[in-house]
């Protein structure tokens, strides 16, 4: 039995009870780590799993997937995600392999970003179609995922952005050339994305094409703003909201001691007593 296991978004204690149960029966347990990364490191999975773990890299999952479904038709094998085993594609694949081979198999979920981004304030009914940010480099500057911001917007919907991961990644010289010497892993930081994304609208006003009212005004300065960290608010309020600069967030104003009548559009969270606006 092949068994794609879930680990959710945070530690070792994120996994669910049937996700353990299974892990600790498996004979051979690989852990996928090249989508996303917890918070804490392999060694300390280890010790609560009770199992040693075999890093799975892109390579491994992609290109030798036999080697890692060997004998899973005769013993336990499992397969240990990062948030939700079909955050990404190529995990469907290693079902689809499976079934292929005759390999019977059981996913069991866990709580994942496509779903925890809800804690955000967000109705999750709201969002569009998901995009990924990826690394630039000096030959490709993709900038497909800005059109899908933009298509979101005009919508009316939210998007959740999902920034690059690169962890053993070879150069184009050396994939080229067949060595295997991977680059130092990196990841990308909101700094780099609101960089990225600065560069297109600036690209495409030099161009004279027209890209959302959302971005003709104001939403230079709030990418400065997100590289700057958060910006404070001359009354000491923090995160206001920036609607009219292309952006919604779920914030809270800091409460005066006089008592205050909540505004149009803001409700009151009963348990901190603060006013989030919605």
């Amino acid at each position: 039995m092949l068994y794609l296991v879930g680990l959710g978004l945070g530690d070792a204690k994120d996994i669910t009870v049937k996700g353990l149960e299974a892990v600790r029966r498996c004979r051979r347990v690989y852990l996928e780590a090249y989508t996303s990364v917890l918070a804490v490191g392999k060694e300390a999975l280890e010790e609560f799993y009770g199992k040693e773990l075999i890093l799975a890299d892109r390579e491994m999952v992609e290109q030798e997937a036999d080697n890692l479904l060997k004998e899973a038709d005769v013993c336990d094998v499992a397969f240990l995600v990062v948030g939700d085993p079909f955050g990404a594609t190529t995990h469907s694949d290693l079902v689809l392999r499976a079934v292929k081979l005759g390999i019977p198999y059981k996913v069991i979920h866990n709580a994942s970003i496509m779903n925890a981004v809800g804690c955000c304030g967000l109705q999750l009914y709201n969002f569009g179609e998901t995009v990924s940010v990826v690394f630039w480099t000096d030959t490709w500057q993709p900038e497909s995922f800005f059109d899908k911001i933009e298509k979101n917007r005009q919508n009316g919907m939210h998007t959740l952005c999902l920034l690059d991961i690169k962890v053993k990644e070879q150069s184009l010289e050396n994939l080229m050339k067949g060595r295997k010497i991977y680059e130092p892993p990196r990841y990308m930081t909101v700094n780099q994305a609101a960089e990225q994304l600065l560069a297109i609208i600036q690209n495409r006003r030099l161009q004279g094409l027209k890209t959302d009212p959302m971005f003709q005004s104001g939403s230079l300065g709030l990418a400065e703003d997100l590289q700057g960290g958060m910006r404070r608010e001359p009354d000491g309020a923090s995160g206001r909201r920036l609607e009219e600069r292309g952006v919604e967030q779920c914030s809270f104003s800091r409460s005066s001691k006089q008592d205050h009548k909540p505004a149009k559009g803001i409700k009151k969270d009963l348990k901190s007593g603060r006013d989030c606006k919605v």
